[in-house]
């Protein structure tokens, strides 16, 4: 309504609505005439059996018995064929129905390559020369990074959007899988660990975070970690900052979120989704853009949050606010989806290039 967009959403809805009485209208109209041309053709056959039927009583070739009997097997015959028309128009709907489920069957399964199962890894990961594009594109999203984070270092991707972070972070679980390049963890192609087995080495924090409609505690303890016990749950609560306004709210953990957390505010979100993450205790974690878009208060206690996350673990976090990743082992700067450069914070600034440009421009603002 601020911006005046009544008349154009009218207008829109009145398309889609003319257009779906169009479409209605054909079909009732399909039906309406199927079912009285059946039934004109098989009164027309009618009429030529009883002719012929006829012609043949009067020259003694049939009896008045036959004829009788099949004239009523003739008419017994008018009710399956209306039966027919109903089935015809039911049937013509579940095709059509049919087509959006035949396109889902249809898509590829996810590729799982991997033979191998690891019951605890490091943390170390390489990426080897890793290029990528995706489907319909001619500019590649990544193009020929190498990049190795030792176990337990907390690496940040930096660079303007569309520069190649997510797509980095996306290449790790293998929700992508690479053009060309090897992504190794601890020493051993990713592809050729099971994609279950590899993603359970694995925790996201994200700025969308996914709650279901339940509880909060079924969201803590979700998946693999559903079997998780009440102290267990507390405990990553606890370190999450979470417990606080958990214990707040009426009926604690059995507490409805409501359709994706409509009920919590961001930090609060934020906070579930890092107890989540904490819950399931993975060696590897990755952080895209989780303060984005708090408030001052909310930012501090997920910053909070996310430091005891960040203990210990190999830690890939992609950020635009600068100012959360500054005490990053290593900060990775992409441009146009390649490294243009690596190092501290401090490094960075001093070396006076594209990171110090984006930080005096952030800072300036």
């Amino acid at each position: 309504k601020l911006y005046g967009g009544e008349d154009y959403e009218q207008t829109r809805f009145r398309h889609a609505a003319n257009l779906a009485r169009g479409f209605e209208m054909k079909r009732v109209a399909a039906n309406a005439v199927y079912e009285p041309v059946i039934q004109f053709i098989a009164a027309v056959a009618l009429a030529i059996i009883v002719y012929i039927a006829a012609g043949q009583a009067s020259s003694n070739t049939t009896t008045v018995g036959g004829f009788v009997a099949f004239f009523m097997a003739m008419l017994l015959l008018f009710a399956p064929l209306k039966r027919l028309t109903a089935v015809n128009d039911q049937l013509q709907r579940g095709l059509a129905a049919a087509e959006t489920i035949f396109a889902m069957l249809d898509q590829d399964a996810e590729r799982d390559s991997g033979t191998r199962s690891l019951d605890r890894i490091e943390g170390q990961l390489a990426l080897r020369d890793v290029t990528l594009t995706y489907p319909g594109k001619t500019v590649p999203a990544l193009d020929g990074i190498t990049l190795d984070i030792a176990p337990g270092e907390t690496v940040a991707l930096v660079g303007a959007s569309g520069s190649g972070k997510t797509t980095l972070a996306n290449l790790v679980p293998r929700f992508y899988d690479p053009d060309t390049g090897v992504i190794e963890l601890d020493g051993i192609d990713i592809r050729d660990i099971r994609l279950q087995n590899l993603r359970s080495h694995i925790a996201l924090v994200s700025q969308d975070v996914v709650l279901f409609n339940d509880t909060l505690g079924h969201n803590i303890a979700y998946g693999s970690k559903r079997d998780a016990t009440p102290d267990e749950i507390r405990a990553a609560c606890v370190a999450a900052h979470a417990w606080d306004f958990i214990q707040a709210m009426p009926d604690g953990l059995d507490t409805l979120v409501g359709e994706n957390g409509m009920r919590l505010s961001g930090g609060q979100r934020q906070r579930i989704a890092i107890a989540r993450a904490i819950l399931k205790n993975a060696p590897l974690l990755i952080l895209d853009e989780a303060t984005s878009a708090l408030d001052s208060e909310s930012e501090r206690h997920v910053q909070a949050a996310l430091d005891t996350l960040i203990a210990n673990r190999t830690t890939l976090v992609i950020a635009h606010r600068l100012s959360t990743i500054e005490r990053a082992n290593r900060i990775v700067v992409l441009e146009d989806g390649r490294i243009v450069e690596i190092g501290s914070h401090a490094e960075l600034i001093a070396k006076q290039g594209r990171y110090a440009q984006l930080h005096a421009l952030q800072f300036s603002a």
